[in-house]
């Protein structure tokens, strides 16, 4: 039995699970079983995939099964791209479902989750495998539903409902894009196989609608900007492990489906493919990581996280489009290995970090940082996990953020050997706006961790509380010690990449593991290099060092006293820096051009006992100057449009022959 044909059954056997989830939706064995075999079969799954990654591209087994259209049936395929993100998305998987062993027994309402879960999960396996558009888009489309019902699980909940709704329509247009590309690439002789597409010869013209096509598709599911709306309100709406799902592994689905076409199905792209996408990924990760920095809201901060994550994704992949059009086969591999480097990393800690954060909603019923704090006492083992998700997500040493976005850098530092001067000029001002994104990552990570674990209470709700279960704790434990062994060990995850990225650039960086002292060195020694095995030492020898001195010549004797409180003596935890002071100074910055932030002080006139406010107004410019107005557009149409519901039966038929002719029209333009 071939791995392709164990993965299909495996997928089988999700769907078979979320039947068990219909059955037992009221039994309180429900959530262990559910679960259970769900960590189960993704482990199979993952196992398969991990055999499977090194076998070459003409090797790809393939599979047809007699269902779908009539006249193609649905082709799976099994390939070194399939299998990396397999790889990611079952690993994801294996972790949410461990996590929800503990974290669902607190569920409010499981059998609206219990049933979609597994089905999410089958839908998300089913896109890597298929071969042809059809299987593509419905996969895709089946995934969109299973997820939309997990956020809708909660839909009580005015804000729910109302994200639901956001998601729903993103999904809807996003389909409906990667419909019409399809269409293109299929041309009007139908042939929907990926591998009749991958043969064909397809215009320039033809190309540059299809990315168009494909950026709006496989863009509005990733989270690019402008099509980030829908992300932060639906991924906050969702059970945790259902977020941590959707950021940490859909939004990489997207990632998948963007490769799969232009890397794979286009043929060799143009050079001005890699300026659009890299001018798209630096803006979103500007973007994105503003907007976390302005957020109270634990979720909601992780979401917008999520699209600063995916603008670093795309400016790489961006580089390795525009290195691949001029034929600089090292640079292209370079790039590429940054960005699937980056998919598996982020897949990782933001797991982690939404984990964390679902512990923190099950201990104390808040996700509001201002009404959290000194969890560290009460909470240790999530608070030491969520920091190690802080700090890998910030991309510093040794952790795995930071070799991924290093490598995205290294790539960026071969762009003066590129022809165009657009290029030229293009891919430093987007490296400026990486380094940007980068540092404001650490201080929105050094607000979430200071702000939710340190200091003191700032509510009941914060004091009083215990540390979560075993279950989510381990889920926890899991990817925080993966993010220090991929962090550590870079050049394992590099070689295990490589296989893709010759399939797809035609090249591969040099072998990682064959050089000394488990170094990492991206095109040549004399370039650059980096040891996370090194730099890790160091800081464990520095700070036990440290730790030792300390211990050995200062005082042992144990003192409390009170925080100094700038000579006033009120102990009140109201008077701790909160989530909003600690990003002012940002949003003074970057927040009036980026947000329209505006800041009002009313001060009382001395005698006047009125209490001093201070309230902040900020906008999303993108929502309110693109959305709003279609929204208002399509209903005023729709208005205009009412009437045809009360036409006579001539004039419905005159329609309808004018609809035939207008169709035969275009097709007789296109053959």
């Amino acid at each position: 039995m071939t791995s392709l044909s164990v993965i299909l059954s495996c997928i089988a056997a999700f769907l078979v699970t979320g039947s068990i989830g219909i059955l037992m939706s009221r039994s309180h064995l429900a959530t262990p079983t559910v679960y259970g075999l769900n960590l189960l079969v993704s482990l199979v799954v993952f196992v398969a995939s991990l055999s499977h990654l090194p076998v070459s591209f003409a090797d790809a087994p393939t599979l047809v099964l007699p269902i779908g259209l009539p006249w193609l049936g649905a082709h799976f395929r099994l390939d070194a791209l399939s299998a990396f993100f397999l790889l990611v998305v079952n690993l994801g998987t294996m972790l949410a479902s461990l996590y929800g062993l503990g974290y669902g027994r607190h569920e409010q309402a499981p059998h609206r989750v219990l049933p979609f879960f597994p089905a999410f999960i089958a839908g998300m396996n089913l896109v890597l495998l298929a071969d042809d558009a059809f299987t593509f888009l419905i996969s895709w489309e089946f995934m969109s539903l299973a997820s939309w019902a997990l956020v809708m699980s909660h839909h009580r909940d005015a804000d729910n409902r109302r994200a639901g709704y956001i998601y729903i329509v993103m999904a809807s247009f996003g389909t409906l894009a990667l419909l019409l590309a399809f269409g293109l690439l299929a041309g009007p002789d139908g042939a929907y196989g990926f591998a009749a597409i991958r043969s064909a010869e397809h215009s320039p013209l033809t190309a540059g609608l299809v990315l168009t096509l494909l950026l709006l598709g496989a863009g509005s599911k990733a989270g690019l900007v402008p099509l980030h709306v829908w992300l932060p309100l639906a991924h906050p709406a969702a059970p945790t492990h259902v977020s941590a799902l959707m950021s940490g592994v859909m939004t990489k689905i997207a990632v998948y489906g963007f490769i799969r076409v232009t890397f794979d199905l286009l043929g060799t792209p143009m050079w001005w493919f890699g300026l659009v996408v890299l001018l798209l990924g630096g803006g979103t990760a500007v973007l994105g990581i503003l907007h976390a920095m302005m957020e109270r809201d634990l979720k909601r901060q992780l979401a917008y996280s999520t699209i600063e994550n995916i603008g670093v994704i795309f400016v790489s992949l961006g580089l390795a489009l525009a290195f691949k059009a001029n034929g600089m086969g090292l640079a292209a591999a370079l790039a590429l290995t940054a960005a699937l480097f980056h998919v598996l990393n982020h897949s990782l800690f933001k797991s982690l970090l939404f984990f964390g954060a679902g512990a923190v909603l099950t201990a104390t019923g808040e996700r509001d940082m201002e009404k959290l704090g000194g969890l560290i006492h009460r909470m240790p083992v999530t608070s030491f996990t969520f920091l190690v998700g802080c700090v890998a997500i910030s991309a510093l040493p040794p952790l795995n953020g930071f070799a991924s976005e290093w490598l995205a850098f290294q790539a960026i530092l071969q762009s003066p050997d590129l022809p165009q001067w657009a290029l030229k000029i293009a891919v430093p001002a987007v490296g400026g706006l990486l380094a940007l994104s980068a540092a404001l990552a650490a201080a929105c990570f050094i607000k979430a961790f200071g702000i939710t674990f340190l200091g003191r209470p700032r509510t009941p709700a914060a004091s009083g509380v215990s540390e979560v279960d075993r279950f989510s704790l381990f889920a926890m434990g899991v990817p925080a010690g993966l993010c220090l062994l991929a962090g550590v060990l870079p050049g394992i995850v590099i070689d295990g990449a490589a296989p893709v990225v010759l399939s797809l650039v035609g090249d591969r960086m040099p072998v990682q593991t064959d050089i000394p002292w488990l170094s990492i060195v991206p095109v040549a020694e004399s370039r650059s290099s980096y040891n996370g095995l090194l730099v890790f030492v160091f800081i464990a020898f520095s700070a036990s060092a440290t730790t030792y001195i300390v211990h050995r010549y200062a005082s042992r004797a144990l003192r409390r006293s009170p925080a100094w409180d700038c000579g006033f003596p009120e102990s009140s935890p109201l008077t701790q820096y909160t989530a909003g002071s600690f990003a002012q100074p940002i949003r003074r910055v970057f927040g009036t051009r980026a947000m329209r932030v505006r800041e009002r002080v009313d001060m009382p006139a001395p005698g006047d006992l009125r209490p001093a406010t201070f309230s902040v107004e900020q906008h999303d410019l993108i929502w309110e100057g693109l959305y709003v107005p279609i929204a208002g557009a399509v209903g005023f149409v729709a208005e205009k449009l009412n009437h045809l519901q009360f036409l006579s039966i001539r004039r419905y038929l005159s329609l309808v022959f004018l609809a035939l002719v207008s169709l035969l029209l275009v097709l007789a333009l296109w053959s």
